[in-house]
């Protein structure tokens, strides 16, 4: 199949850590990935973030990722880059036209008004991951929400419209049909995976050596996005109620540099200032972001991966800890209570709950051998259940009934748009 594949501000080719750049970069590149390696021709569609960047990249033989003039090309966040969509759809139109696609998927809201535009058009069935849903956002951010109150009508408009919707797991697909009233028959569940090549066990001691990290302490590793509703403060907070006798540290991956500066990653500063307050800023190491290659090293020296967000759709990072063999505590909310089996393969706790969180890193911090079967029982779930080549397979499956079907064209409901209705 001809497939194309538009991620509006998550490119395949952006390093991960970023303040928009996490999980849905991760998705789109290794689903293309696995595609292509499949035989099918892949085009990425992501906007130009950069004037210096190619209009058009091949990350490999039959997948191209194409840099969409949509905007400014420079970073604009991704709440503001709503009234550049009917650009971007402009020039999408051109290039699946030119690539004679067959399908269209999109990933988050955005792509999806781009993909009702290629529906309407060009007859191209459209397949849907939101990534994280506006309603469900609002459910847990209020007013820190700041995306443009359109983006419900949108996802609402994308619910009826698209020919199938992917579910990353049970919560995702229950939320479709709580907040948005999604036809059962049009959701299918297909989870995110890891690259089990990439991330696999390894000699701690050695990992540790690599990374500067001390041999005798208990490391507690937070690796992602650096914003506040992943819950980093949460661990922070925790890790201020182990006993100070007891030697362990958390490190944090991520932000917007290399070398962590808080002028440049806000959270940082937070963090810091948090840590400070209660007393255990020597306990706490930012370590700054670090490219994917990388990562590997962190998961495998870390004693146990710590993801506590207040909501999360899916939750690439605790699979990738669980490939490497390391104990996963979580929250049980979203993707995280879908792929961590609580006490198998880790822990779950309340979001938002740094008591229960101390509690459980206590008892991995006094029984090792438990994290130990945590580790491996990680292993084994990953490589049965999450590999990016099964999800590959199943989204194929996917378009491919899609593609089979009647597509016929349907003017769609009015979307409303910032100054603009769909780019003609």
């Amino acid at each position: 199949m001809n497939v194309v594949l538009i991620s509006e501000h998550a490119s395949p080719l952006a390093a991960a850590g970023g303040v928009d750049a996490g999980g849905q970069n991760v998705y789109v590149e290794h689903v293309a990935r696995g595609l292509a390696a499949a035989g099918h021709r892949v085009d990425v569609l992501t906007r130009r973030d950069d004037p210096g960047l190619a209009a058009c990249v091949e990350m490999a033989p039959r997948l191209r990722v194409h840099h969409v003039d949509a905007g400014p090309p420079c970073f604009v966040p991704k709440e503001a880059l709503l009234p550049h969509m009917p650009a971007f759809a402009q020039a999408a139109q051109r290039l699946a036209a030119v690539r004679a696609a067959e399908v269209v998927h999109a990933n988050f809201f955005m792509s999806g008004w781009v993909g009702l535009a290629l529906q309407r058009r060009l007859g191209l069935p459209l397949v849907t991951t939101f990534h994280a849903l506006g309603l469900v956002r609002r459910e847990h951010q209020g007013a820190a929400d700041t995306f443009p109150p359109e983006r419900v009508e949108i996802e609402r408009t994308l619910v009826r419209r698209s020919e199938r919707l992917v579910a990353e797991c049970p919560q995702d697909r229950a939320d479709l049909l709580r907040l948005y009233g999604a036809a059962p028959g049009r959701i299918v569940s297909v989870p995110c995976g890891v690259d089990t090549n990439a991330f696999r066990p390894g000699d701690r001691a050695a990992a540790r050596a690599r990374l500067g990290l001390a041999a005798h302490e208990f490391i507690v590793l937070q690796l992602g996005r650096l914003v506040p509703r992943k819950g980093i403060a949460t661990v922070v907070e925790a890790v201020a109620r182990l006993p100070r006798t007891m030697p362990a540290r958390l490190v944090v991956v991520g932000g917007e540099a290399r070398e962590p500066d808080p002028a440049q990653t806000p959270e940082i500063a937070r963090l810091q200032a948090l840590a400070q307050a209660h007393g255990v800023a020597e306990r706490v190491h930012f370590a700054g972001r670090r490219e994917r290659h990388e990562l590997r090293d962190w998961y495998v020296a870390a004693d146990v991966f710590v993801t506590t967000p207040w909501y999360e759709p899916f939750g690439i990072t605790p699979l990738e800890a669980m490939a490497c063999g390391t104990a996963v505590v979580g929250s049980a909310v979203g993707g995280i209570r879908h792929t961590v089996i609580d006490g198998r393969t880790g822990f779950l706790v309340p979001p938002r709950d740094p008591g229960a969180l101390a509690s459980h890193l206590a008892v991995l911090r006094a029984e090792p051998a438990l994290a130990r079967s945590f580790g491996a029982a990680g292993v084994h779930r990953v490589r049965a259940e999450f590999t990016w080549d099964k999800v590959a397979q199943e989204l194929a499956r996917v378009y491919a009934g899609v593609r089979r079907r009647e597509t016929t064209l349907r003017q769609p409901a009015a979307v409303a748009l910032p100054a603009a209705g769909f780019a003609s």
